[in-house]
């Protein structure tokens, strides 16, 4: 068996799309789906159900996944231990931060401390990407609407504004701005917690403050699924942070900005005993 399977077999489990996962490993979706179906021959079961519309994993493949993130997880303190990974700073993100990594990795890069230091990019759900801060086997993370985590030190470092996600056919998609008053009565998609956790609890703060209901309608997939889904459906919403909204590129919906101005916090999260001046250095690089 070998850790590429794994680790291929990890980045379907956790995007439960083979294109997604092809692209966060940077190969072709045909050898992704090779190497699957190679690792599923070896261990003798069925690892992930395919169907035309969805991957979902079986029972076997949520036993295999959890076994899976320990093995690479090992091996990456083992390369850490022998010096493999000397120079280099992993860095926990997922998607919707493309433009704040990119201006972050270059301030980081001229700072005196990290001068050719390697940057390496690990795509994970929050909850894992804060597991692995905690673990020490990444050395930051950025993450939206988290407060705080314990044993780790969570750096509040921008503010995004929140928009309205809307399909172009939407009564509201003409508008400069738009109430939740205004979508109550629409079916509110939430992505699922492993690609947006932030959600429920931004939006139930500025439902509250609205003083208005919604009637939030099942968990979608990714983002991006969210966003096609909605682009088909002229009587369903989502809600997505600036950053996120820069990288949409559907043409069937429209982002509309909330009235009254709401908001959501990123924050730098590391580990609780990271030195006070590298925390303030990351801070600077990744705040706006």
């Amino acid at each position: 068996m070998e850790l590429r399977a794994l680790r291929y077999f990890v980045a379907v489990a956790e995007e439960l799309h083979f294109g997604r996962a092809a692209e966060r490993l940077h190969i072709a979706q045909p050898a992704v789906s090779r190497r699957i179906a190679q690792l599923e021959r070896e261990l003798g079961v069925r690892l992930l159900d395919r169907s035309p519309r969805r991957v979902r994993l079986t029972a076997a493949g949520h036993r295999v996944l959890a076994a899976a993130r320990d093995a690479l997880a090992a091996v990456d303190r083992v390369q850490a231990a022998a010096g493999a990974r000397a120079g280099t700073m992993r860095i926990g993100t997922a998607a919707g931060f493309t433009a704040r990594l990119e201006r972050g990795i270059d301030a980081l890069r001229e700072h005196p401390s990290a001068l050719g230091v390697d940057v390496v990019l690990v795509d994970l759900p929050l909850e894992a990407r804060l597991d692995t801060v905690r673990r020490g086997e990444i050395d930051l993370a950025l993450a939206r609407g988290v407060r705080s985590a314990p044993g780790l030190k969570v750096l509040p470092t921008w503010t995004e504004q929140l928009f309205a996600i809307v399909s172009v056919q939407h009564p509201a998609a003409g508008r400069s701005t738009v109430g939740l008053a205004d979508l109550a009565v629409d079916e509110l998609r939430i992505p699922s917690r492993d690609h947006a956790l932030f959600l429920p609890e931004a939006l139930t703060a500025a439902i509250r403050k609205a003083g208005v209901e919604t009637r939030a309608d099942r968990l979608a997939g990714t983002v991006q699924d969210t966003i096609v889904e909605i682009g088909f459906n002229p009587r369903s919403w989502t809600v997505l942070p600036g950053d996120q909204v820069a990288e949409i590129r559907s043409t069937r919906v429209r982002a509309i900005p909330f009235a009254p101005h709401t908001t959501i916090t990123g924050s730098v999260v590391v580990p609780v005993d990271l030195p006070h001046t590298c925390a303030a250095a990351h801070q600077a690089a990744f705040g706006d």
